[in-house]
């Protein structure tokens, strides 16, 4: 049979034999009235008063993006919430782009991601930048000590907005609501002390879990000490379409699409497999190796030890070159060394989470990963075998043994397989 794989902008189809085991989210169709919806939604909030009635002239407006690395459809949704606060001069409005450690975005990412409307709109839009001790303030810590360093323009805003993406996330449970503020809007050092090696390492820092998950937990606190007063969390199909909706209070929102999405795209299976065909869910998903972690990260959820792992990742942003995910991989010659390095007492480095994680997925099973933008030899500075084709690599594999099991996660972290 034909399995389209989420890879880049185009897919990539490969044939996989009819018995193979295939994983995705329960496709949910587009919501028929989208702009319909986000206004009913940010007009009937959970736990809030709706939106317009909320905000009063005079008042400074912060409103928080995803960054070039989600599919967040914030074109379709920030020129509603602007017209919702149209009563609010366009200078008294600043949009701050989430990017938590990862790299500003340029002018062209920012106007597909934003949409030409919101550009000419007049508000200021502001790439936060976590090591720019000079743009942060800190408020205090947590009550494990984690101390909070925020973006300052941010903290002087009158009323904060979010505006969230909510998907199963790797380690912090799921993507959206409190993340939206940190790490998205928070300072190098209060990152480092969320992704942690030893939060990382926990049982519970994994796709799904919010209680209880030292990291989804410290960054629930986080957002408790310095609240947003409005969120919108939205859930998205494979197409990037919007499914539903929630708007209000930033906690009870979250925690209503964080249970939508689990119904979609958590998936039971029986016992683990010998081989897993990943993806990171295509453009901008998979913009780098670096995102693509979490696609092999969801594999190694039912992969059994010794397995294989085959990953279709694009890259068309390299591993990349910017952050320290690069320079660690490269500053030991195995997964085992790099969990050592990693784990031992006193390391301190950015992007460690990443490599830590997976180093872990190493040490269980084989990578092979498929991108047209790394080389072979950057590939396997990563530790990863790399191949042209991924259908020849799995018929290779299947012919080593008889009788092998196979799965295949065309949507990668967008469905997050389990055993039972």
């Amino acid at each position: 049979m034909i399995i389209q794989l989420a890879y880049g902008k185009k897919g990539l189809s490969i044939s996989v034999p009819d018995h193979t085991t295939v994983i995705q989210p329960d496709y949910i169709p587009a919501l028929p009235d989208t702009a319909g919806a986000i206004l009913t939604a940010i007009r009937n909030p959970i736990s809030a008063t709706p939106l317009r009635m909320s905000v009063v002239p005079g008042q400074k407006v912060g409103i928080s993006v995803c960054d070039i690395t989600r599919p967040m459809p914030s074109k379709t949704l920030i020129p509603i919430l602007l017209k919702e606060l149209s009563h609010i001069p366009a200078r008294d409005i600043t949009i701050f782009i989430a990017t938590g450690t990862h790299r500003p975005n340029n002018h062209e990412e920012i106007k597909s991601m934003l949409g030409s409307e919101v550009l000419e709109h007049g508000c200021q839009i502001i790439n936060h930048n976590s090591f720019d001790k000079g743009n942060l303030t800190n408020i205090g810590t947590t009550s494990e000590g984690i101390p909070i360093y925020l973006n300052s323009a941010w903290l002087l805003t009158d009323f904060k907005i979010t505006t969230g993406f909510v998907e199963p996330h790797f380690f912090a449970g799921f993507s959206g609501g409190p993340k939206m503020i940190a790490p998205g809007l928070a300072g190098f050092e209060t990152i480092m002390h969320l992704h942690n090696s030893d939060r990382i390492s926990n049982p519970k820092a994994i796709w799904g879990i919010t209680e209880g998950n030292p990291i989804h937990d410290a960054i629930r606190e986080i957002s408790s000490i310095s609240p947003a007063n409005f969120s919108v969390e939205v859930t998205l199909n494979k197409d990037h379409e919007i499914t539903s909706i929630f708007a209000g209070n930033q906690s009870q929102s979250h925690r209503a699409a964080s249970r939508f999405t689990h119904k979609v795209a958590m998936q039971k299976v029986e016992k683990a497999f010998d081989v897993v065909v990943t993806t990171n869910s295509g453009y901008p998903l998979d913009i780098n190796l670096y995102q693509a972690v979490k696609g092999m990260s969801a594999a190694s959820q039912i992969v059994r030890k010794g397995g294989s792992i085959i990953c279709a990742a694009e890259c068309s942003d390299g591993m990349p070159e910017h952050g320290s995910y690069k320079e660690i991989l490269l500053s030991e010659n195995s997964p085992e060394a790099l969990l050592d390095l990693i784990e031992g007492s006193n390391y301190n480095q950015h992007d460690q989470w990443q490599v830590q994680i997976q180093a872990k997925i190493l040490m269980k099973s084989n990578v092979y990963l498929k991108s047209d933008y790394l080389s072979d030899h950057e590939v396997r500075q990563a530790h990863l075998v790399p191949i042209k084709n991924v259908e020849h690599t799995l018929q290779r594999l299947l012919q080593q043994e008889e009788n092998k099991t196979v799965c295949i996660l065309p949507e990668g972290p967008q469905t997050i397989p389990y055993i039972a």
